[in-house]
């Protein structure tokens, strides 16, 4: 069991120190994408050079749909891998999101270690808060400050509902949310996202979250890093492990977590995210309604590594993409998005 500290910052670390070092994937459940398959296109009377994977968003022209989700900052080990995240995705053109700024919200002095626009000057950009915040005291004000903090393209409001309640030091008041978010939605300068962080929305809950105004749905569904079992390695006591135990394979899987979101909200953009391991990963997500894929495990072994780890990691999953593209008859991504996948019923 671990020992449960005090300070934002140490949770951090801790939260760096498990995911880097231990297994928190999902025990059995799975992202559901490996039941779906491209119908191969032998004659896909294409050019690989110029299939065209750029797709825009926020006003943003991205060269590849691709997201390195959010993941840390608050701590001085957090402040290099957010640097070394931030130059590959200028090099490369693609977006990222930065971890929850709560702990920089409390204490100004560690917003250095979100800061990354001096490397990263034109990249699409997302700032981070927890949405249960609101039930403690946070508002519009403190949104306003995690987008002024890092020059913030758009804001990701992040719901995670179940790893606050296994922690034992969780934030737990989840009730009225949705008329707070509402009023941030309408009262904010820049986008807002709605983001859960590996257990997915409902249908129910995306078509909620769209009517209050957000203006984007990442699903983080179910299939790659469990954050119960992350709690799980923290827990102070056997009582506490036991019960994040119980959730290792809680959730709704990342392939119906997108297919939820495409119904719930059809005029939204849906990224997908949660356990996807390569560029074949996003594009079937692209294909079933996304917009982009994101990826988070991966890119912090990576950043961990070197700038130059990241860099080769967003190059072949691009890659990938492209070459799942041509394999399946897509020039484009809004071709992409209209491609059929066969599905496997088992």
């Amino acid at each position: 069991m671990s020992k449960v500290t005090g300070s934002i910052e140490d949770r951090k670390v801790e939260h760096i120190r498990i995911n880097l070092e231990k297994d928190v994937q999902f025990p059995r459940l799975t992202t559901g994408l490996e039941r779906y398959r491209f119908l191969h296109q032998a004659l896909p009377e294409l050019n690989l050079r110029d299939v065209d994977s750029s797709v825009s968003l926020f006003g943003k022209k991205l060269s590849a749909p691709i997201l390195i989700s959010s993941m840390t900052g608050g701590t001085e080990v957090a402040m290099r891998l957010n640097q070394h995240l931030a130059a590959a995705a200028q090099a490369n053109n693609v977006a990222l999101g930065v971890g929850s700024q709560r702990a920089a919200i409390k204490n100004p002095d560690l917003a250095y270690t979100y800061r990354v626009r001096d490397i990263a000057p034109d990249i699409l950009l997302f700032g981070n808060l927890g949405a249960v915040q609101f039930n403690y005291g946070y508002g519009v004000d403190e949104c306003r400050r995690s987008v002024d903090m890092i020059e913030a393209d758009a804001l990701i409001l992040h719901f995670n509902v179940l790893q606050e309640a296994v922690q034992p030091e969780g934030d737990t008041d989840f009730a009225g949310l949705l008329a707070k978010v509402e009023q941030v939605c309408k009262t904010l300068d820049v986008p807002v996202i709605a983001k859960e962080v590996g257990w997915g929305f409902s249908e129910e809950n995306v078509r909620d979250l769209a009517n209050a105004g957000v203006a984007a749905i990442d699903v983080a569904g179910s299939g790659g890093t469990s954050w119960s079992e992350v709690e799980y390695h923290r827990a102070p006591t056997a009582f506490h492990a036991r019960v994040a135990a119980a959730f290792a394979d809680w959730g709704i899987p990342t392939a119906e977590a997108v297919e939820y979101a495409v119904r719930g909200a059809p005029d939204l953009p849906v990224i997908a995210s949660g356990g996807l391991r390569d560029g074949i990963d996003i594009a079937k997500c692209i294909a079933l309604g996304a917009i982009m894929g994101g990826m988070a495990g991966a890119f912090l072994k990576a950043a961990a590594d070197s700038v130059e780890a990241v860099d080769e990691l967003i190059r072949a999953t691009a890659a990938q993409l492209r070459v799942a593209m041509l394999c399946s008859g897509a020039q484009t991504i809004t071709d992409l998005r209209s491609v059929t996948l066969l599905k496997d019923e088992g």
